[in-house]
């Protein structure tokens, strides 16, 4: 069964409770190829715009990010290294059965979770996330669950498209109560 769809006012007031981003890897982060070199190395696209929204998140709206990933490469660790991501589970195929652990130890409640997938093994933590997006070409699964869809594709922008709504609805709700 399909979900209800928010209305724009909904989803800004979710976004604006926001303080814990958690993100797929494949097909989020990444465009969804997976390159390998002649030593059999394996190499992951990753957007220098994702990689921005992300620390814009963290230093406007003071939004953590966090990955949890099936996958368990040094490539996703590097990446999150890079972009100052502690939050980081790898390895994990049941997604949601860590959100109650990190909300407990980071004393925040679902509400205050968004969380970005784009296939069938995310749908499960999309539908308890306070607020649930996917990449324009995620599949019709993820899409289903999502309450925003963006307008940038896994790996060219999708991140940075949800960052920004997330910063924009944070922004409007400071210049409401001023």
């Amino acid at each position: 069964m399909k979900k209800r769809k928010l209305t724009e006012d909904e989803i800004l007031k979710r976004a604006a409770k926001i303080k814990l981003l958690l993100l797929d890897v494949d097909g989020v982060l990444t465009d969804t190829g997976v390159y390998y070199s002649a030593k059999g190395e394996e190499l992951k696209r990753f957007s220098i715009r994702d990689g921005m929204g992300i620390e814009r998140l963290r230093r406007i709206a003071d939004v953590e990010t966090g990955i949890i990933t099936r996958e368990n490469t040094e490539i996703v660790t590097s990446r999150a290294r890079k972009l100052k991501i502690t939050e980081l589970h790898l390895g994990i195929y049941e997604k949601e059965k860590i959100l109650d652990e990190i909300l407990r130890r980071k004393g925040i409640t679902i509400s205050e979770v968004a969380f970005m997938g784009d296939d069938t093994n995310d749908v499960e933590i999309m539908k308890l996330a306070g607020l649930s997006a996917s990449p324009a070409d995620a599949t019709k699964f993820a899409k289903n669950a999502a309450d925003v869809i963006v307008k940038s594709k896994g790996g060219n922008g999708a991140v940075r498209d949800f960052a920004e709504l997330i910063i924009k609805s944070k922004i409007d709700k400071k210049q409401k109560r001023n």
